[in-house]
């Protein structure tokens, strides 16, 4: 089974509050208020995104995080990347592959680096912007215009 981490999950649940709001700036402890995220969790979470430079943070009484660029520039590829690493749906597909025995003669790990890209692809096409939209309005909501369908 495919599945990004709960951490890599999360961390787009609370770039999601950012999204919504406009350059605001957060306290751990208000996202995770509003998030239902254990507080520890949303600590570790920031501070990663911090450090792979998608939030910004203030010191001070009114200190806390922003995102560092709108949310139409950050893709959900970006985000697991920088919460969960490169991503690689088999061994031989990630950055440093694991020995697996039969890599010189393996008839489908080109095939599995193909599909590995084309994950890649996919989740770099959607942006954080389109993750705040309700399910069934893709960009409607977020950005005032609809996509259009093939029968318009």
């Amino acid at each position: 089974m495919l599945r990004i981490t709960r951490q890599a999950d999360y961390g787009i649940v609370l770039l999601t509050q950012f999204a919504r709001s406009n350059a605001r700036v957060f306290s751990a402890r208000e996202l995770a208020d509003r998030t239902l995220i254990p507080l520890p969790m949303v600590g570790k979470i920031l501070k990663r995104l911090l450090q792979e430079g998608l939030l910004t943070s203030q010191r001070g009484t009114r200190g806390g995080y922003r995102l560092a660029e709108q949310p139409q520039r950050i893709t959900v590829g970006r985000i697991i990347s920088a919460l969960d690493g490169p991503v690689a749906i088999t061994d031989c597909t990630s950055e440093q592959p694991a020995e697996c025995g039969i890599e010189d003669a393996c008839p489908v790990s080109s095939a599995w680096r193909r599909i590995n890209n084309e994950v890649i692809q996919a989740l770099d096409r959607v942006s954080l912007a389109e993750m705040t939209c309700p399910v069934g309005d893709p960009l409607g909501a977020f950005t005032g215009s609809r996509r259009r369908s093939a029968r318009e």
